[in-house]
């Protein structure tokens, strides 16, 4: 069945349709991840957008059951050159397009993905819709042009009440903007209690379940459509309690220090992008999915240093408090997918917190 993405500037791609039968509108971002795809469709930092895989053959090792970040993915659609129909692999389950269709997920295959990906890397992201018709194409571009992107992503993703992950070590406090289990995995693994709460959870709240540490979740959208979040972050980074801030976790953290963050023309998606520790010289190849950035001019007047730069652009990659116990990261240390380079960041996370616990001062009352 013929299938056709349709760009808010008029621009028409055909090709053929697999997954769902629906259309459905988003944002259209691409990845330059080469596998992993089952990690990147469920990654919820994808919440209402439409992936293109920049690499040509999506789905050859079809779909496990181990490798969720999400078990309700939140993405709208899902763009590739080639699309593996018959998929082999031992712990495949399901095939992608299987998959999609279960998840109610539309995809598209056989458009020039690369003519794409140059468009959106020149004109930078746009709104887009996946329909089986191109008939109202002008009536579609006008319907796309009129409607803002979608604000609520935090909200759809974010879980709708407090869980645990119990364990013997120190406890974290996972504030979830929509988190990845691969860093609910990285903390088990080093023994961490593990305490998830949505993401409006009041500073009083986290301050009750007694953290040793408060990690700020990864998560989708435009940080400044978080900001009851600010004053959460200001108070506990008030009561001296160590913090670690991943991805939109770090936006906002930074954000609640004084900083400002920017959008980017077409953002960071895929598991190969270089990130130099200012502190270390050392580079490291890193994961990442953002669409927005903390502005490095902005962090002059604030109790913020910046400690990771992007090789690519020179855009902030990580930053450490001055005065508390808190630092943050762009990138996605769980690399889900992507290399393992900057896995030690929970390692750095747990020291702090081990020491801040053994000097008495993360359990402050709210």
């Amino acid at each position: 069945m013929v299938r056709y993405l349709i760009l808010e500037d008029g621009t028409v791609f055909e090709g053929m349709a697999f997954g769902a039968d629906v259309s459905v509108s988003g944002e259209v971002v691409f990845t330059t991840s080469m596998t992993g795809y089952q990690e990147v469709m469920t990654d919820p930092s994808y919440c209402g957008q439409i992936i293109t895989f920049t690499y040509p053959l999506i789905g050859n090792y079809g779909m496990n059951r181990h490798d969720y970040e999400s078990i309700n993915p939140a993405a709208a659609g899902v763009i590739v050159y080639e699309n593996a129909a018959f998929p082999s692999h031992c712990e495949s389950i399901q095939g992608m397009s299987e998959w999609l269709a279960a998840k109610n997920i539309p995809g598209l295959y056989g458009i020039d993905t690369r003519k794409l990906t140059r468009r959106l890397r020149k004109q930078g992201t746009v709104r887009g819709k996946l329909v089986n018709s191109c008939e109202k194409a002008q009536e579609i571009v006008r319907e796309l042009n009129e409607t803002p992107l979608i604000t609520n992503q935090v909200s759809t993703v974010s879980t709708k009440t407090s869980y645990m992950l119990p364990n013997i070590g120190e406890r974290v406090v996972v504030v979830d903007y929509g988190v990845k289990s691969g860093m609910l995995r990285e903390l088990s693994m080093r023994q961490c209690d593990v305490v998830v709460v949505p993401y409006n959870a009041t500073a009083a709240e986290i301050l009750q379940l007694k953290p040793d540490g408060v990690l700020l979740s990864n998560g989708p959208g435009d940080p400044k459509d978080v900001p009851d979040a600010l004053n959460t972050i200001a108070m506990l980074l008030d009561q001296n309690v160590p913090i670690l801030g991943i991805c939109l976790g770090h936006q906002l953290m930074s954000l609640a220090c004084g900083a400002e963050t920017i959008k980017l023309k077409f953002g960071h998606r895929g598991s190969n992008h270089p990130v130099k520790n200012l502190l270390t010289g050392k580079v490291a190849l890193t994961s990442q999915n953002h669409g927005y950035a903390v502005d490095v001019e902005s962090l002059g007047g604030t109790d913020l240093v910046l400690s990771h730069v992007a090789v690519n652009d020179g855009t902030a990659e990580g930053v450490i408090h001055k005065k508390k116990p808190a630092f943050s990261i762009q990138y996605h240390p769980e690399a889900s997918p992507g290399p393992h380079d900057s896995n030690s960041i929970f390692d750095e996370f747990l020291t702090i917190m081990k020491t801040y616990k053994k000097e008495g001062v993360a359990h402050a009352k709210a």
